[in-house]
């Protein structure tokens, strides 16, 4: 059979994807009708097949992705400059809840893992140098760097100091995020020890800090206060971190089972082909690590706007819909309070790649997560309390989302991309391309090749090598970011700075 030029996702959907470029005056036969491209039309950009008028809804997806700007004709190519946003102010929002059960089965697969005192689980084993304020960065990098030099990382998967700005000069909300991220962070199970490093005025005080860990393991997890050390404080951090050390790089993988598993599910400069490959894909991991008893969770709350309901609908009770219906107007009330509209969203590279509308993006976006139920609702920095799918608040800022993923308690960020990333944040953070031509150009960023999906390779089968790849950087190999040594935080920032 002839390989087709475009694809229509859904039998409702008023437009089809091009799979490749089309030229103007080509024809295309679209459910047995002939439709002649009025304009020369990107791969992963829309052309509109039937005609539609003035503000009438333009459908993907099977959903609304905003209204025609203009009167159009089929063979039109949809973009930005006839296509707007339906998207306005906060909603109200009733509860129809929809009960699709998972029907895969357990298949009793492991990966190998740290085993911690308190029953979690890692996938690396680092030493990690966490400020409590921005102060003292040159510090914990200067460690850092001794450290890699005087142990040549024997017995220890990787050395980190997680630099950042704050800690000092918050109010508030500010103030309570950058303390539960670096928490977070602290509490992570992929350090197999940690040096918290302080300065001792800063308004994160370090002692109050301290406490706010509960009930941690003091052998792995030590504080240094910078001005209460009389002379050399790097001196007196390679003594702390060299027992650190010798506690971590006796550590060693053991089999875990992969319900012990927790994957963020994050997308970032992506194009029109990412709700047909790379976030399906994850999709359909998401929901097999879920019926594994695992666990995955989506964030970007901005790009759920436009698909927010058909997340909502899948809450396993009316209490997880409330708290879903809260987040999504929160974040769409932090919007409006800084006057700026809720439906602004989709950057040049998201445009250049086909995408055209928050919409559009979020019913892609939101793919990720497959069907599974959604089993919580977590504020921004809070730690995962249940398996299953979780839905985290946090923005769409690849940085700042990869963080608060990992920061929830994930041990890997599933990555996809249309335009190509090198990032990584604090654990590996796995890109999976949406085409085979950006798998190609960026083999030293890209992790995995979702365009698999356009060159006629099944689901079942590519997801099947996406398992394996994820089990086997689970398991100790490396990420591509890892490899690059491309890693950082973010945290999320809203209020003063005094």
């Amino acid at each position: 059979m002839e390989k087709s030029s475009f694809l229509k996702i859904n039998p409702a959907d008023s437009v089809v994807v091009c799979l490749e470029p089309i030229a103007a005056g080509k024809t295309i036969n679209v459910d047995g009708k002939d439709i002649t491209l009025l304009r020369d039309t990107p791969a992963g950009h829309k052309v509109l097949i039937a005609d539609v008028a003035e503000g009438a809804d333009i459908i993907k997806y099977g959903y609304p992705i905003g209204h025609a700007m203009t009167d159009l004709k089929a063979g039109e190519w949809v973009n930005e400059d006839n296509l707007k946003t339906n998207l306005s102010g906060k909603l109200e929002y009733s509860y129809a809840p929809v009960d699709e059960k998972l029907t895969i089965p357990a298949e009793n697969r492991t990966f190998k893992g740290y085993e911690r005192k308190n029953g979690d689980v890692g996938v690396r084993n680092e030493i990690w140098i966490v400020p409590t304020v921005g102060c003292v960065n040159g510090i914990a990098e200067r460690l850092a760097e001794r450290l890699k030099e005087e142990t040549k990382l024997e017995g220890i998967d990787a050395i980190h100091a997680w630099h950042h700005n704050y800690g000092c000069s918050q109010l508030s909300d500010d103030h309570e995020n950058t303390r539960k991220v670096l928490r977070d962070l602290v509490l992570h199970p992929n350090a197999g020890a940690v040096l918290v490093l302080s300065l001792g005025c800063e308004n994160n005080q370090p002692r109050d800090f301290m406490n706010m860990l509960g009930d941690y393991d003091k052998d792995r997890i030590k504080l240094l206060v910078t001005q209460e050390v009389d002379g050399d404080e790097v001196e007196a951090g390679m003594a702390v971190l060299r027992e650190l050390y010798a506690l971590a790089k006796e550590d060693r993988r053991t089999d875990v089972p992969v319900s012990k598993l927790r994957v963020g599910l994050k997308c970032g400069g992506s194009d029109g082909f990412s709700g047909i490959t790379a976030n399906p894909l994850v999709g359909e991991f998401s929901d097999w690590l879920v019926a594994q008893g695992g666990t995955s969770i989506l964030t970007e709350v901005p790009e759920m706007f436009g698909a927010e309901t058909i997340l909502m609908n899948r809450c396993e009770t009316p209490q997880l819909f409330e708290q879903t219906v809260k987040m999504v107007n929160d974040f769409k009330e932090y919007f409006l309070s800084h006057g700026e509209p809720v439906g602004e969203n989709p950057s040049p590279g998201n445009k250049k790649g086909g995408i055209s509308t928050l919409e559009d993006k979020a019913l892609g976006c939101t793919q990720k997560c497959g069907r599974a139920p959604v089993s919580g609702v977590l504020a921004y920095g809070d730690r995962l309390q249940v398996p299953g799918l979780n839905l985290l608040s946090a923005p769409g800022n690849d940085l700042v989302a990869s963080t608060a993923l990992a920061a929830a308690g994930c041990h890997i960020v599933l990555f996809t991309t249309g335009r190509g990333t090198p990032f990584g944040t604090f654990v590996p953070t796995m890109k999976v391309a949406t085409n085979p031509t950006l798998a190609e150009r960026k083999a030293n960023w890209i992790d995995f090749n979702a365009g698999q999906l356009l060159l006629g390779k099944d689901m079942l089968s590519v997801r099947n090598e996406f398992i394996d790849k994820v089990l086997s950087v689970a398991s100790g190999s490396p990420a591509r970011n890892e490899l690059n040594g491309y890693r950082e935080i973010s945290i999320f920032k809203n209020g003063v700075t005094l």
